[in-house]
């Protein structure tokens, strides 16, 4: 259990970065099945390192990561980290084992809780499930992200996988986790809602 800082070095001239955007993802986030550099999160750390040199990128993803497991290391995080924006991207492995809904908004409610303890805006990916677990298991599934962003005023990217989710072709062969080829186009989806709170 680790977390892993991202980015290029920024130009001699600049200032060192001083501050944080720390991933709180599973392994959608943690660029499973690919080098660590090719996952969106890392595109995004680059991109970061570029743009604003002054913020760094913590990625504490972890593969097979559920929302309980996340509220079990969002505190330790956001205490060594300080970050000034945490990204929550996790819900995907409650939903595929069928988890309560009620239970995952909980984990997920403290998570948000948590970054604002430490003064940080946090970033809110959803998810979508697939249809064959039932209408009214994936309307609630869906609807947890909306209501929670809703409830804490942050921001909202309401499905990380919109941009390829129907595109067969980009997913690796277990047709559940994206293919490095297409996770530049994952970076641009997330950046829409993440660089406003860049400032």
């Amino acid at each position: 259990m680790f977390a892993v800082v991202l980015g290029a070095f920024a130009p001699a001239v600049a200032a060192p970065a001083s501050r944080t955007v720390l991933v709180m993802g599973d392994s959608l986030s943690a660029g499973y099945g690919m080098a660590a550099e090719q996952g969106w999160v890392a595109l995004t750390a680059e991109r970061i390192a570029r743009q604003k040199p002054q913020w760094r990128v913590v990625n504490a993803s972890i593969s097979g990561e559920t929302t309980a497991g996340g509220r079990s290391r969002i505190i330790d995080a956001v205490v060594r980290e300080r970050p000034e924006v945490v990204v929550i991207a996790l819900g995907a492995n409650d939903g595929l084992r069928g988890l309560p809904t009620a239970r995952s908004a909980d984990n997920l409610a403290f998570m948000i809780g948590a970054a604002h303890g430490v003064g940080a805006k946090v970033l809110l990916i959803g998810m979508q499930m697939p249809p064959n677990l039932g209408a009214i298991y994936t309307r609630a599934f869906e609807q947890n992200y909306r209501t929670l962003a809703d409830r804490f005023n942050v921001a909202l990217l309401p499905f990380l996988l919109q941009p390829i989710a129907a595109d067969r072709d980009a997913y690796q062969d277990d047709n559940l986790h994206p293919t490095a080829a297409v996770q530049p186009q994952l970076r641009d989806h997330v950046w829409t809602a993440l660089a406003p709170l860049l400032d």
